[in-house]
């Protein structure tokens, strides 16, 4: 079984951080600060999250992260259209798609008859569309509460294969990385459900909460020369998370004065 954080502890922690952020939240609305920050807006959203490989992943991949920068468009009602997009790294990859070029002891010689230091690393990044609605929570403060959305766009990863600074590997320059990089892609779901605060004149503005993405992703390479076949699979890749994010937002209109 796969070393990942302690999944019960991330579900206490992030059960915790949401009830801070509720009884922070409670507390501005009690100071009666500002007018509300009503009136549509464009909020820029810079967020960071662990992600856990789940399906077809699973196999592929451990533990990685995902910084994201996202721009929403809120409507009056708390309506919400944006795009999003996400950069995929990590270390820990689970196939071993250079083991065809290893010694027995489980190295790689270099162009030099010395063994080449050659790392595997997780690659990604996912863009695409999102919808969602903000539920208030507090009449004073109608930009804070529960934050629900619903998205698709093309999710895509690939094995990096970092090469060693020093010296060459003839199999691994040029176009042969191609051939063991196991680049796949494909339509992507994506679900978020989180709490977000808007501060009205605290520069506070935050969201976190837990997100999913369900790729159903193929490779793109006409052959693998690990397998020695073409990979022709159809595959169900799928990532689960809890992001953290600053936001600032942008009113437009006749809102009242922006606040960050």
């Amino acid at each position: 079984m796969k070393n990942y954080f302690p999944l019960k502890a991330i579900a206490c922690k992030t059960v915790s951080i949401m009830l801070v952020l509720i009884m922070l939240q409670t507390g501005l609305q009690g100071q009666g600060w500002g007018k509300t920050n009503s009136g549509k807006a464009l909020l820029l959203n810079f967020g960071y999250a662990p992600e856990v490989p789940l399906g077809d992943l699973d196999e592929r991949f451990g533990l990685g992260f995902a910084p994201e920068i996202s721009l929403d468009f809120i409507t009056e009602s708390n309506w919400i259209i944006g795009i999003q997009g996400m950069y995929l790294f990590g270390s820990n990859v689970e196939e071993d798609v250079l083991a065809g070029l290893r010694t027995e002891s489980g190295v790689i010689i270099g162009n030099d008859r010395s063994p080449a230091d050659i790392q595997l690393r997780q690659r990604g990044s996912y863009f695409g569309l999102r919808a969602g609605r903000l539920i208030s929570l507090f009449e004073d403060n109608p930009r804070s509460g529960i934050r629900l959305n619903l998205g698709a766009g093309l999710l895509q990863h690939r094995i990096r294969i970092q090469e060693d600074p020093f010296r060459a590997v003839p199999q691994l320059e040029g176009e042969y990385l191609k051939g063991y990089d196991r680049l796949t892609n494909g339509l992507a779901l994506h679900q978020f459900v989180g709490y977000q605060v808007i501060g009205k004149n605290t520069g506070i503005n935050i969201t976190a909460g837990f997100e999913f993405y369900e790729g159903f992703t193929q490779s793109r390479r006409s052959f693998d020369f690990s397998s020695r076949v073409a990979d022709t699979e159809k595959r169900l890749d799928i990532l689960a998370g809890f992001r953290f994010s600053f936001t600032l937002p942008f009113y437009l209109g006749n809102a009242e004065e922006v606040y960050y």
